[in-house]
């Protein structure tokens, strides 16, 4: 049972009955100064190129989806233990199972395009599940040439924002120039990067705020997709 008392640095959740996660490693810690900044959108300690900062980001993101939360406790030098809280439903598996299903899916074929691998990956995953046809590519250029090869063999295109070499935005210009008719769907960390003005502007059917969930990527695919 979840003690109300326990504080909880990244989300607050009622007082119940909830299933404990807890995750160890004996690795160098988190440094104190940006323990609160490790669930924040790009945020990273890696080089350029080697790393988004999403995956704690979506990792946060799948927990409060389902009413969970998580805590880390960290000592530099000694390692790290995040601890992730999950509500106990008492609704049946076939409930559970008919609320998967009652998600839009279809038969289209999509590109989508994320540098970070475990996202793009993640994002195919997601959209496979639902009935569609995924290519994924990890390279805003390579995805380009592939697409200069065939401008109508793809149905819709979900690409990132922040990517090495080339931008979302960017590679949606180049997009809409071999197909101008071609949806396209920008996911971004940052809100203020991009509006629907500047969205309709660029020829950009929807954008999304990451962390994305199974359910807001489903109903997004298939709004922009009936829209053509």
């Amino acid at each position: 049972e979840y003690d109300a008392a326990i504080l909880n640095e990244y989300q607050q959740i009622e007082p119940g009955h909830y299933a404990r996660l807890e995750i160890n490693d004996s690795g160098p810690g988190i440094d104190p100064a940006i323990k609160p900044r490790i669930f924040d959108p790009y945020f990273t300690t890696k080089e350029i190129g080697k790393g988004t900062g999403m995956g704690l980001s979506v990792v946060l993101g799948i927990v409060k989806s389902h009413n969970g939360a998580i805590s880390v406790d960290s000592v530099p030098g000694k390692g790290s233990t995040f601890t992730v809280w999950f509500p106990i439903t008492g609704d049946a598996p076939d409930k559970i199972k008919q609320r998967a299903e009652e998600l839009p899916s279809g038969n289209e074929t999509i590109m989508y395009i994320d540098d970070e691998q475990s996202l793009a990956k993640m994002g195919g995953l997601i959209l496979e599940s639902l009935g569609y046809t995924v290519i994924t590519d990890n390279d805003p250029v390579s995805a380009l040439e592939t697409i200069k090869a065939d401008p109508e063999g793809f149905d819709l295109i979900i690409t990132d924002m922040t990517m090495p070499h080339m931008t979302g935005d960017q590679l949606a210009k180049e997009i809409i120039k071999l197909n101008p008719g071609m949806p396209i769907i920008l996911c971004t960390g940052f809100s203020s990067k991009i509006d629907n003005e500047k969205a309709n502007e660029l020829g950009i059917r929807s954008y999304l705020e990451k962390p994305l969930n199974k359910s807001i990527l489903a109903k997004a695919v298939r709004e922009v997709l009936d829209q053509k």
